[in-house]
């Protein structure tokens, strides 16, 4: 009787997550799931939903929902720059990429928030050298995140993390949109330069020189100001 208890309370306490995860993991495999049965790669279904929202006229839109819930399946954020760069020109592509990366990240932040704050939020505090770095990151939530978009540490994972370690929302968004600016402009110029069919998958496609350029620019530019923060921060 006694051995049971601590089962029940277990997940009678984590029911709505344990439901939230078993959903999010049935999202990915899906995913998975079809591709496989289509015998395509993840490359591949991208240029299929891309040509598909070429003639859409609600694109920017189902775009924007589609990079905002990106995370769920942890697609690369890379490539779907490139994507709306390619769909919407430099101008629009980059706005409408920086509301759906943002909104991406935030639900990122909210799910690492959700379901890991309890459990490896816990396992980060203490007095060992990682809870030291941790607290340093909550501390000075900005200049950090700020520092890890610069440095282009993996997009997601800052996401997941700054959510379990309860970093403060307002600093890590606006962290995000100022840090993931370079890139983002770069990687959607680089899209935008594109011409004919955006099929990656296929191999080096034909592009514009003078938006190619200056996407070139602006991602040499992003690397010095990464090199920057770097050394400032092993500084620190």
């Amino acid at each position: 009787m006694t051995s049971t208890m601590p089962r029940t309370s277990f997940l009678r306490k984590h029911a709505q997550k344990l439901i939230a995860l078993a959903f999010w993991l049935f999202l990915i495999a899906a995913y998975a799931i079809y591709t496989l049965s289509q015998g395509i790669s993840p490359l591949e279904s991208l240029s299929r939903l891309v040509n598909w929202l070429k003639s859409n006229p609600l694109s920017p839109l189902i775009f924007i929902l589609i990079y905002t819930l990106r995370p769920l399946i942890l697609f690369s954020a890379a490539v779907l720059t490139l994507a709306g760069g390619f769909l919407f020109g430099p101008f629009w592509g980059s706005l409408v990429v920086i509301i759906g990366s943002n909104a991406g990240a935030s639900l990122a932040y909210l799910l690492g928030r959700y379901f890991g704050s309890d459990t490896l939020g816990k396992a980060l505090e203490g007095e060992g050298l990682i809870s030291r770095y941790a607290k340093s990151i909550k501390e000075h939530s900005f200049a950090s995140i700020l520092t890890m978009r610069f440095v282009f540490l993996p997009y997601d994972l800052v996401n997941y993390l700054a959510g379990i370690m309860k970093v403060s929302y307002g600093s890590f968004i606006l962290a995000t949109i100022l840090g993931a600016l370079p890139g983002t402009l770069a990687f959607v110029l680089a899209g935008a330069s594109i011409k004919g069919d955006f099929d990656l998958s296929k191999g080096f496609p034909s592009l514009n020189p003078w938006t190619l350029l200056a996407s070139a620019v602006i991602f040499v530019l992003s690397l010095l100001l990464s090199r920057l923060f770097k050394k400032r921060s092993q500084l620190a």
